[in-house]
């Protein structure tokens, strides 16, 4: 596997059109085996009477690319782009993220299970194949230029989450990557406790949703300690919506800067959709 990615490490950025098609080539390969297999857990369901599709999507457009691990934070505005296709248990989940210099981001290409969801507990699982794209320098017959060096990792996810209110929710979460390249960061291990507080009435209209997290990552032989909180603020019926994240470093040996803010501004669309037996 290693000798076919090879090829696709360093792209030129000066060679626009060159770099479009190999970063397309990348995420079309890199989600071959995801999408069928999300395609033919979905047929499979197809038996399921008056089960819900769900179409949804939304763009963001944030001042600082932010990501919970530092290596892969963007650090300048970016633009993401959330997709859900699936059912009740069976979903495909890809986000496409880019600079607003038109520089691709990340790639990250979820297929999530539905494995349990009573009133009170649910539990999901996921997997996802994922590019990441950096721009270095190089030096190519005696003179320096940038290159776009794109890495690729997979990774797995258990997410239970206990609902302890009607709008208040505790969510252990754990995620696994690895790296697939030599230079990549091999073996990362995420832990997270999530909390979320939703719908939080400000007026009779507005409301807001509130996420915090405290969180341990460890990436080979650094690791670190984490607080991490989002703040959105919602209108009903109406689809943007407007947020803040703030992350923090409580103690890290994981390169990156210690405090990271951002703004948000997200468009949603699409919704569910109710497939009725013939």
């Amino acid at each position: 596997m290693r000798p076919f990615l090879n090829q696709y490490r360093l792209m030129a950025l000066p060679e626009c059109d060159a770099s479009f098609r190999r970063w397309i080539k990348i995420m079309k390969k890199s989600t071959l085996s995801v999408a069928l297999l999300c395609i033919a857990l979905l047929v499979t369901s197809q038996d399921v009477k008056n089960e819900n599709i769900r179409l949804t999507g939304s763009v963001t457009l944030t001042t600082k690319g932010l990501s919970t691990f530092p290596n892969l934070t963007l650090g300048k505005p970016a633009a993401i782009f959330d997709f859900s296709v699936g059912n009740d248990q069976f979903r495909f989940d890809p986000t496409l993220r880019f600079g607003l210099d038109g520089k691709p981001w990340s790639f990250i290409f979820w297929l999530r299970h539905e494995a349990i969801r009573t009133e009170k507990f649910g539990l999901r699982i996921g997997a996802h194949p994922a590019v990441t794209f950096k721009t270095i320098d190089v030096i190519q017959n005696g003179s320096s230029s940038e290159m776009l060096r794109s890495t690729t990792f997979l990774a797995a996810e258990v997410a239970p989450v206990f609902r302890v209110a009607k709008n208040i929710s505790l969510s252990p979460y754990y995620l696994f990557s690895y790296g697939i390249e030599d230079y990549a960061v091999q073996y990362s291990n995420f832990f997270t406790l999530i909390a979320n507080i939703a719908n939080i009435n400000l007026t009779e209209n507005i409301y807001s949703n509130l996420m915090a997290q405290v969180f341990y990552l460890k990436m080979d032989d650094r690791d670190g300690l984490f607080v991490n909180s989002t703040l959105s603020v919602n209108k009903r019926n109406f689809p943007l919506s407007v947020s803040t994240t703030l992350n923090r470093a409580i103690e890290s040996t994981i390169p990156g800067d210690k405090l990271l803010w951002n703004l948000n501004l997200t468009y949603r669309f699409g919704g569910v959709y109710r497939k009725d037996a013939p």
